[in-house]
């Protein structure tokens, strides 16, 4: 079959109620395109295994067809989940697990705020785009929530754990405010705490001193903008890395400041640093409070300010959950394993490592 509009469309007949089986029904999903379904199903099906996992349902496929057998709601929720994916699929991007996890929550949205026989004006989770990376969406509903701040707020907190998207998410907007021409510059800033701030006994000259601290922004950065643009960049000023001691004394105008693993970050430094912002720049600071690396006694400035600040107006506050890891499975649960043991330790012991 030739590739065409309607070879892309989904055949969805209404839900049938299976004989003999109390609140269990059957969906069939038709892919008249075979390249879309094998996208959509993923490698040996692991897109539907996921489905089956995190929905308690049964999808078998054949071919270009899917059948999903289990609850009503959990059948239209994963019905709504592989249309995402197919939407996804449409346009050309890849589907990975993490975007399985991502329709999965945006089908959760979809279902809450439409009835189940809507089929248009549904709701989307918020994206972001760039030159090289294309149309990127949120994969969750903290991820959405995150965009969203973003755009409204000059000031965003963002605070979670591990795998979240956090900082990435951060660097993408960032290059996208850069390519618009909302700011002129991007500022990225991390405490070297590992290093007591001394920088001056690592080898190099001040990119090379801080290029360790400061690689998981590289890498971000290197998703978001071509290479030749990035060196550039990095050459002409326009993209500057800086330590957070060497932030002091400095106002930031038409720039966007993000100043990552913040919770590492001291009251005072964190202070100097919110201070720094400028006329027409925007500010983002990232963290994980439980993931101090101050001495013990000292509070994390993250976790200060977000108690004095996140009730001011124009001043964004997103929190993420280890539900939210979209890294690996594997990641997610060694969060939520780690959070378990900090909470069966009691309060007092949560409050010491902050």
């Amino acid at each position: 079959m030739k590739p065409n509009d309607r070879a892309a469309q989904l055949v969805r007949p209404e839900a049938k109620p299976l004989l003999g089986e109390a609140e269990t029904v059957e969906i069939n999903l038709v892919f008249e395109d075979n390249r879309y379904a094998a996208l959509v199903f993923g490698q040996y099906d692991q897109n539907l295994a996921k489905l089956e996992r995190r929905l308690g349902v049964i999808a078998n496929a054949n071919g270009n067809l899917v059948t999903i057998k289990g609850a009503p709601e959990a059948c239209e929720h994963a019905r709504r989940a592989l249309e995402t994916l197919h939407a996804r699929v449409k346009l050309g991007q890849p589907v990975s697990l993490g975007d399985v996890d991502g329709a999965i929550q945006e089908g959760a949205l979809q279902g809450s705020l439409f009835p189940s026989e809507a089929e248009v004006g549904r709701v989307v989770f918020e994206q972001i785009g760039t030159r090289r990376s294309g149309s990127v969406r949120a994969r969750n509903a903290a991820q959405d929530l995150y965009l969203r701040a973003l755009k409204r707020h000059e000031l965003v907190f963002a605070e979670g754990p591990a795998g979240t998207g956090k900082t990435w998410l951060a660097v993408g907007y960032a290059v996208l405010l850069l390519e618009q021409g909302a700011v002129e510059r991007l500022i990225l800033s991390r405490p070297a705490v590992e290093a007591g701030e001394r920088l001056g006994f690592l080898p190099g000259d001040m990119r090379e001193k801080v290029d360790p601290y400061l690689r998981p922004i590289f890498d971000a950065l290197a998703d978001f903008m071509d290479a030749r643009m990035l060196e550039r960049g990095m050459q002409t000023g326009m993209i500057e890395v800086a330590p957070l001691a060497f932030m002091r004394g400095r106002t930031l105008s038409r720039a966007c400041i993000l100043l990552d693993e913040a919770q590492n970050a001291t009251t005072m430094q964190m202070k100097m640093f919110l201070t720094r912002l400028g006329e027409g720049s925007r500010m983002i600071v990232t963290g994980d409070p439980t993931q101090t690396d101050l001495p013990p006694g000292q509070k994390s400035g993250l976790s200060e300010a977000i108690e004095l600040l996140s009730g001011l107006d124009g001043i964004g506050h997103v929190v993420f959950r280890e539900t939210d890891v979209v890294r690996h499975d594997l990641v997610r649960r060694i969060v939520g394993a780690y959070e378990a043991a900090a909470r069966r330790a009691g309060p007092g012991a949560e409050k010491a490592r902050k």
